[in-house]
């Protein structure tokens, strides 16, 4: 049985780890305002961005002469992996969700023949995944000295896979990470970057016009708009997913030092209780003594 001075020390010892979870959650709450901010004022860009590529590729996509990131390398030997994770822990099954779809789809591609490259954005991925699949883990990127994720650290890392592809070192490019929905709902999501998934554009009425809106003419040619709208496309999604990402940490956070705080004050409170049960048979066992050491005498 645990003595008063241990009970005391372990009660003081919770009240400091509450102290600190709450003071966490706080501050996760204070962040995630403006990260879901950022990830909502970009989902309107992105969607957008794909539905012209929809638009521009539908009619060059049986061309001879479509950009390679649009048709791709008419091959699909070798997958590179990007897992956006965070780069601290302490947000629940936040990250562990993501690692846990990446090593699936790992485990499928490697069943099937494929060669598979991996990719990690943010510390805690790489230290999950490299247990099992260190030897392909090409590369880690720790955005830890970043504190709000921008478009130039987005362009960054695109700008590394069209190298890379440019160089013949994969054929397919997919992105996993967690699209922010509420605080306490995040949307496990893996999406295709390289070749460029291009869905059907709406079809057009009797009258010419789309059904989601106006036909458009471009110029120049959709070949050289697309040349250049398709890498700019690689950023702007590695972009929302890094500030959906970001999103869906916080709110991870927020949700998990909520629940760390309330199991702390559960336990102090049992504690509290074992406390007040030992001390009053301490002092109970003390009295006995007394009055059996009175009545000796």
């Amino acid at each position: 049985m645990p003595s008063l001075k241990d009970l005391k020390n372990r009660i003081a010892s919770v009240q400091s780890t509450q102290k600190i979870t709450k003071a966490m959650q706080m501050v996760a709450a204070s962040k995630l305002r403006r990260a879901q901010e950022s990830a909502e004022a970009a989902r309107p860009y992105a969607e957008r961005i794909e539905r012209v590529l929809a638009s521009l590729a539908s009619s060059m996509m049986d061309n001879d002469f479509a950009p390679r990131l649009l048709q791709g390398t008419g091959d699909d030997k070798v997958h590179l992996l990007v897992v956006c994770t965070a780069s601290r822990g302490l947000c629940g099954g936040f990250n562990s969700s993501i690692v846990r779809e990446a090593k699936r789809h790992i485990t499928r591609l490697v069943s099937e023949g494929t060669t598979v490259k991996v990719l990690c954005v943010g510390r805690k991925g790489f230290d999950q995944l490299k247990r099992e699949y260190g030897n392909l883990i090409i590369d880690t990127i720790d955005l830890r000295g970043v504190r709000n994720v921008s478009f130039a650290d987005a362009k960054l890392i695109a700008d590394r896979i069209l190298q890379m592809f440019e160089d013949g070192e994969f054929d397919i490019c997919s992105v996993f990470y967690n699209r922010f929905k509420t605080v306490m709902t995040q949307v496990l999501t893996v999406q295709q970057l390289i070749p460029a998934p291009i869905s059907e554009a709406p079809e057009a009425d009797d009258e010419g016009q789309t059904v989601g809106g106006a036909i458009y003419e471009y110029e120049p040619e959709e070949s050289e708009i697309l040349e250049t709208l398709l890498p700019r496309n690689v950023s702007i999604q590695l972009l929302r997913a890094l500030l959906e990402n970001a999103a869906s940490e916080q709110g991870a956070r927020m949700t998990a030092m909520d629940s760390a705080t309330r199991n702390a004050g559960e336990m102090i409170d049992k504690l509290t209780l074992n406390y007040n049960r030992t001390r009053q048979a301490v002092i109970t066992k003390e009295l006995i003594e007394i009055i059996s050491g009175a009545e000796a005498i």
